[in-house]
């Protein structure tokens, strides 16, 4: 296993939508697992592998990270349902140590391709949902400062100019 570079806000390739996997074969299985092995040790909860530089839909995925309990690899995911939406503080590892609150749906269920090859799905509540949710978004090229009003991304933005002028980015 590698750990790999997580891209930062502001590298093309987190704005681009991602092509789907054709094929899931050894080289999709070494990637899924540097991402695990990269998300581990951020530490994070959620990695897509535009944020370690491959256009690809696929996501890994543990909200209990300490104990690698639970780990999710989604290949070509996809959001089918989702309901009851709800203000939460959201980070990203592409956007180290800054937490907006964002509004997404408290359950979500996902429609994915499996490392065996099979699809799957999952129904996803609190922690997990918004998890699955914001790395899908990442797939589509969307970030959470997206959803933030205006004034906020803005100060955000603003905010990470700061930090690459300290040279703290």
């Amino acid at each position: 296993m590698t750990k790999l570079e997580i891209y930062k806000y502001g590298e093309q390739i987190l704005r681009k939508k991602t092509e789907p996997v054709t094929e899931i074969n050894d080289k999709i299985k070494k990637l899924v697992s540097d991402m695990f092995e990269t998300m581990y040790g951020a530490p994070g909860v959620g990695l897509a592998a535009p944020q370690v530089g491959v256009s690809l839909r696929i996501c890994v995925i543990d909200v209990h990270p300490d104990g690698k309990n639970s780990p999710l690899a989604m290949i070509n995911p996809e959001i089918i349902e989702g309901e009851n939406k709800v203000l939460a503080e959201e980070g990203c590892l592409s956007f180290p140590g800054m937490y907006e609150k964002v509004k997404r749906f408290e359950k979500v269920t996902a429609e994915f391709t499996n490392l065996e090859g099979g699809r799957t799905k999952i129904k996803a509540e609190g922690f997990l949902a918004k998890a699955v949710q914001h790395e899908i978004d990442h797939l589509d090229g969307k970030l959470f400062i997206d959803y933030l009003p205006d004034f906020k991304r803005k100060s955000v933005e603003k905010e990470i100019k700061r930090k690459k002028k300290a040279g703290a980015w």
